[in-house]
């Protein structure tokens, strides 16, 4: 079984930019450690991505915070990150959840099966998104979300998306 790893939008604009938290920043070591343990083949990182008429986007409209505008610092890989990150296979998303990657990781998986760790940013909206959709579309795949290596809007709401994907047999583990 081939054990890969899914880095979810360690971009600026979620760690220390526009929707930074203390959180988020505060998980940077562990990512980086966590990101160290795999080999770069096996690591897929995806990007949170945005364009200028993005608060007149459905999304823009229910958070209306100017965020991961392609090509501008925020939507970058942090900073912290980004070196470790050269050679991971990296996929653009304009929503919450990536298809892209989902149809990838289902037809590598149908080549050797996986396990799939996840870690990342939010963990209330970006990660559990991710995290649902792989489950959804590989219902026998293991899939794990390291709760050391996410943060969520808000203590509490990274709390309840970890009981939710409890619920849903995505296994949560911690140090």
């Amino acid at each position: 079984m081939r054990k890969i790893l899914v880095v979810v939008d360690m971009q600026k604009d979620f760690v220390d930019g526009s929707l930074g938290t203390p959180e988020a920043v505060n998980i940077l070591s562990n990512v980086r450690e966590k990101i160290l343990s795999y080999p770069i083949e096996n690591v897929y990182a995806t990007l949170d991505t945005h364009q200028e008429n993005y608060l007149e986007t459905q999304e823009g409209k229910n958070l209306p915070v100017k965020h991961c505008i392609e090509g501008t610092e925020g939507w970058m890989i942090h900073e912290s990150i980004r070196d470790l990150l050269r050679g991971a296979s990296i996929f653009t998303k304009p929503g919450f959840g990536s298809v892209n990657l989902v149809e990838h990781l289902v037809s590598e998986n149908e080549k050797e099966p996986l396990d799939i760790e996840m870690i990342g940013l939010c963990t209330d909206i970006c990660v559990i998104t991710n995290a649902l959709m792989l489950k959804g579309a590989m219902p026998e795949t293991p899939i794990s979300v390291d709760a050391d290596c996410c943060a969520g809007v808000t203590p509490a709401k990274h709390e309840a998306a970890l009981e939710t994907m409890r619920s849903c047999q995505i296994h949560v583990t911690a140090a």
